[in-house]
């Protein structure tokens, strides 16, 4: 496993977090209403693999539903070594950000 993640990554990550039942659409929405960035879906989701991949997030089915046309949802959730990821990545930005927000007029 790499041992930083990417701004994306950590967008994503923050999204699943944040949420008690999250999955593809809901955690795009979420990045797009916190952060005014647009997210395709697809990028969603190949971020979601590679974050399982690495052992960062787990996945389950979900039942089908028949507002769905009977299609299950992916619902996701952020594992212990997710969270530590975030949390270095987290600290890493705010040690940076601490030396430079004078410079970007921020307190």
């Amino acid at each position: 496993m790499a041992d930083w993640l990417g701004e994306f990554e950590q967008l994503v990550l923050f999204a699943v977090l944040q949420q008690d039942e999250p999955y593809g659409v809901t955690i795009r929405d979420v990045i797009e209403e916190r952060t005014g960035r647009r997210a395709s879906a697809g990028s969603v989701y190949t971020t979601l693999e590679r974050l399982e991949a690495r052992g960062l997030v787990s996945s389950h089915w979900g039942e089908p539903t028949a507002e769905r046309g009977g299609k299950r949802k992916r619902f996701y959730r952020v594992k212990p070594a997710g969270r530590e990821a975030l949390a270095k990545s987290w600290r890493a930005v705010r040690a940076m950000a601490r030396g430079a927000a004078p410079k970007l007029g921020e307190p």
